[in-house]
């Protein structure tokens, strides 16, 4: 098998329950545009990005809520320059009522400077910012474990 020299993850896709409400808190939280939009009924899709750069495609196709206890995505992980913007997301969140794992920002590990806030969207899906330096240096929720793993 040849590998190819530039492998980079592309898009991640997302199925939703309700596609307003989604669009909604994605373009909140993160500031993304709507790159492209499918609203035929019962084909509900939104291509999502900043520029020309697809970063999330919304799929109006499930019901319920996200299983953490099936295989499939643990979580999906977007990674600031500052603490100091995790934190502006982190406030943007609490004015929207959003469920949090632990409160405020929490370190990765053990005494590790980066950190992040995790969370979770309108259906359950696990969620995360983080910031590769600046959080306090601080036992990690989860002892001896990344703190991402088990949230």
């Amino acid at each position: 098998m040849s590998r190819a020299s530039n492998l980079q993850t592309g898009h991640v896709g997302l199925n939703v329950t309700d596609m307003n409400r989604s669009l909604g808190f994605y373009r909140q939280v993160f500031g993304f545009d709507v790159l492209a939009e499918g609203k035929e009924d019962g084909r509900r899709w939104a291509f999502l990005g900043r520029g020309e750069h697809l970063m999330v495609t919304l799929w109006q196709q499930s019901e319920g809520v996200f299983a953490t206890d099936r295989p499939g995505l643990h979580h999906l992980s977007f990674q600031v320059d500052t603490v100091e913007e995790v934190r502006a997301t982190e406030r943007t969140l609490r004015e929207l009522g959003a469920a949090f794992r632990y409160d405020g920002v929490v370190p990765h590990g053990e005494n590790a400077t980066s950190g992040g806030i995790f969370f979770t969207d309108p259906d359950g899906t696990r969620l995360e910012v983080y910031a590769p330096t600046g959080a306090d240096p601080a036992d990690a929720p989860t002892a001896g474990a990344p703190t991402c793993g088990f949230f």
